[in-house]
């Protein structure tokens, strides 16, 4: 007779805080059979770095899609600032306050630095619709020089910086642009350790202003102890951990993550033998 299967994940379920400026309840997506997010339940406080780790296929760009307005969940509830969120789509849950930088950054390499940073919001002169280059530039640096970039020169194109620095004008664009909820998604993607310090140092100093709150989508625990105040952990389409990372360590991601390679290896086991 085989084993027992190993159960689920534990879900853990909704918490908030009177300083909440995102919250989301009991959320499930499906494209078609596959079951993306089952029951996702979170909390994003005012100032707070939130590091979201699962394994691949866990849902977690699912997540931030629907929260970025791309996607729209089957169930479930999101409220901003206390208030019922149903973002029509991306420029609406910007207009809100809520902006995501993704993977492939969405800047045009032959651009100079402070035209993506005005990328679709650019100032012109009036009446003449004529591009104020000065005044973008003048801004531009002024927004760099607040979150401590360091890029020399801002009328180059963005293909001739460094991977490092690139991802960093992508999220002064968004900060920039007003927004007070930032979504990264895996920002430290394919990047060296050099490269990847620069965006942690920026994470650092957006969290001790306290004006923006972050999530962010991390693979390496020791980022994520470093650099968010609270992790949670996507598994089988639920929220499984939420923690300060105060509270929790490496050992303890790896062990949730081991357990789970574990449960498919017996759900595995067991669906051969019913084969049998």
């Amino acid at each position: 007779m085989p084993d027992a299967v190993s159960t689920g994940p534990e879900v853990v379920q909704p918490t908030s805080a009177s300083d909440d400026v995102l919250r989301v309840e009991h959320l499930s997506k499906r494209f078609g059979p596959v079951t993306a997010l089952r029951d996702i339940s979170l909390h994003l406080r005012k100032g707070e770095v939130l590091g979201l780790l699962g394994d691949n296929g866990a849902g977690k760009s699912t997540l931030i899609k629907i929260l970025s307005g791309f996607q729209k969940q089957d169930s479930g509830q999101m409220f901003l600032h206390g208030q019922p969120y149903e973002p029509k789509g991306v420029d609406d849950a910007r207009s809100k306050g809520i902006d995501t930088v993704y993977q492939d950054l969405a800047l045009i390499d032959e651009l100079s630095v402070y035209h993506n940073l005005f990328l679709r919001r650019e100032l012109v002169h009036k009446p003449l619709p004529f591009l104020a280059n000065r005044e973008m530039k003048l801004q531009a640096r002024k927004a760099l020089d607040e979150i401590g970039i360091n890029i020399p020169r801002i009328d180059v194109a963005v293909a001739r910086l460094s991977g490092g620095q690139r991802q960093a004008i992508a999220v002064a664009r968004t900060v920039n642009g007003d927004a007070d909820i930032i979504l990264l998604d895996e920002p430290l993607a394919a990047m060296g350790a050099k490269e990847g310090s620069m965006i942690l140092d920026l994470v650092a100093r957006l969290k001790e202003e306290g004006k923006v709150s972050i999530i962010m989508i991390l693979h390496n625990y020791v980022h994520v102890l470093q650099a968010c105040d609270r992790v949670s952990m996507i598994q089988e389409g639920v929220i499984a951990l939420d923690k300060p990372t105060a509270e929790t360590s490496v050992e303890e991601l790896t062990d949730i993550v081991v357990n789970e390679y574990r449960r498919a290896r017996e759900e595995t086991h067991a669906e051969a033998v019913q084969q049998q």
